[in-house]
């Protein structure tokens, strides 16, 4: 048949990339394979983005109650800050010791099953947040939390890969995680409707003196309604998920192995374990997420707070954490696309670090202009964001093998979580309303991360032209063998 015969579903569109070794690649998408992530999108990415959501909002809600009365009523008005910095911070604690075992044994379930799991037993906790009468019951349930969450966090950028090839990864984490920012906006404004509508004896300056409780509620209840969702509706694994006929299964299947190799079953390669523990740029990867962890769980919890600082009060503080949330989604999003398209993660990863790192060098030389102040907000949720959302995406194609993801993955972000609990602990109540302590640590520990990003995006652009030299340029869309030296597969191109 003559080509300008051809069906239009045969027809191909051709699109170019670039590697990090900055050689162009070709790749072809038919139309047959557009109609199937096209499938993916509509079930996955709904369901996974409003999980992220609402695991966001249980863990981060602490900032509006704490500006809602729990600290009067369950840590004693806490007036030097220090009981709420433990409560925020105890969440990290069991989050990062079980990061890592939690995603490696996640490989062995079926991804609904696991994923159901972790989201009912971390809305239940969230939800018996409301219950807490004293700082031992509130620590409980925030370890509780961590545990749970720890099962889901990490396992969606590998459960991604199951399904996205290199070049669809960075936007479809961007959806993801932008649900993060999403979640701050949203919770700024449940919490100043709820405070609003006064639930309880009202409080003087705080609102009803049930307000805190209810906020839990609503944000935690949906957590459990979801997690069943989850187990009926997200797919499994490629190779037998209900969701794809045989045909599309066919086509997932020869994507997945692009540059790579899939795994096909419920495997554990113990001797990639042992290759992620020993690789030093997961090590660099995890100093770059702990400089940005940093910022993000600072910001997250004591945002509220530190418009207040600004003059405003506690409802319309509420308020204006909205817009900041907001921008830095759409910032995020938009950079992934590009990052997508140009392949190329370290040097994005690095200029949102850097746009961190002037936001809060202007809180810190800035003390007086509220309109700087502000933005400076704007420029801290938008580089923090985005350069989480990057570095997620860039170690989910990088690390080559799915057992070595399901051990790098998390091992970065439980070194990076680290940094949350840092974070939890820079901003007591009694270096306000400058809070320079915390200013200051966090824009140094973005300006860390900046330099970390680029020299990893050295390490990975010189690796991939010293593969290119020796072994020759490989095809795109080719089968690379990753089963036995994952990433140090001589045929595997890294993203820089």
């Amino acid at each position: 048949m003559l080509d300008e015969e051809k069906r239009p579903s045969d027809e191909r569109e051709t699109r170019s990339t670039s590697d990090a070794g900055s050689n162009k690649l070709i790749a072809t998408i038919s139309d047959e394979e557009k109609r199937l992530v096209r499938k993916l999108d509509l079930r996955i990415l709904p369901i996974t983005c409003l999980l992220y959501l609402f695991a966001y909002l249980d863990r981060t809600n602490l900032g509006n109650a704490r500006l809602q009365g729990l600290a009067e009523e369950n840590l004693g008005g806490d007036p030097t800050g220090i009981l709420f910095d433990w409560v925020n911070s105890a969440f990290f604690f069991s989050y990062i010791i079980c990061q890592v075992p939690a995603t490696i044994i996640s490989k062995l379930f079926p991804p609904s099953y696991w994923i159901a799991g972790a989201t009912i037993g971390w809305g239940i906790c969230s939800t018996l947040m409301a219950t807490t009468f004293n700082f031992g019951s509130l620590m409980a349930a925030r370890v509780w939390l961590g545990i749970f969450e720890a099962g889901f966090g990490p396992a969606i950028p590998l459960y991604f890969s199951f399904f996205y090839t290199r070049t669809e990864m960075g936007l479809r984490m961007a959806y993801w995680f932008g649900f993060a920012a999403v979640a701050g906006a949203f919770g700024g404004l449940i919490a100043f409707g709820v405070q609003h509508v006064e639930y309880g004896p009202s409080l003087a300056g705080v609102g009803g003196e049930w307000d805190w409780k209810v906020l839990f509620l609503i944000e935690g209840i949906p957590a459990l309604l979801l997690g069943v969702l989850a187990f009926f509706a997200l797919p499994d694994r490629p190779e037998n998920t209900k969701y794809l006929n045989a045909r599309e299964r066919e086509i997932e299947m020869e994507r997945m192995n692009r540059g790579t190799s899939a795994d096909v079953g419920a495997v554990i390669k113990k001797e990639h374990i042992m290759i992620a523990l020993l690789d030093w740029r997961i090590y660099t990867g995890g100093m770059i997420y702990f400089g940005v962890n940093c910022a993000l769980a600072s910001i997250s919890a004591f945002l509220p707070t530190i418009i207040e600082t600004f003059g405003y009060t506690n409802a319309l503080a509420q308020l204006l954490t909205v817009p900041p949330y907001a921008v830095a989604a759409i910032v995020l999003c938009m950079t992934s696309y590009t990052s997508d398209r140009i392949q190329n993660r370290g040097l994005a990863v690095a200029g949102s670090c850097g746009i961190g790192a002037i936001g809060y060098l202007l809180l810190l030389t800035v003390p007086n202009n509220v309109h700087v102040r502000y933005f400076a907000v704007f420029c801290i949720t938008s580089g923090t964001y985005t350069a989480i959302g990057l570095i997620i995406a860039w170690f989910a194609h990088n690390l080559g093998s799915e057992t070595k993801k399901a051990t790098g993955i998390p091992m970065f972000m439980a070194i990076g979580q680290c940094g949350s609990i840092l974070g939890s602990h820079i901003y007591p109540s009694t270096d306000g309303p400058r809070y320079i302590r915390g200013f200051a640590i966090s824009c140094g520990l973005e300006a860390f991360a900046t330099i970390c990003s680029l020299v990893l995006w050295l390490s990975y652009t010189y690796d991939n032209a010293k593969r290119n030299r020796i072994y020759g340029r490989p095809d795109p869309g080719a089968n690379v063998d990753t089963n036995e030296l994952a990433d140090k597969a001589p045929m595997f191109r890294y993203i820089a």
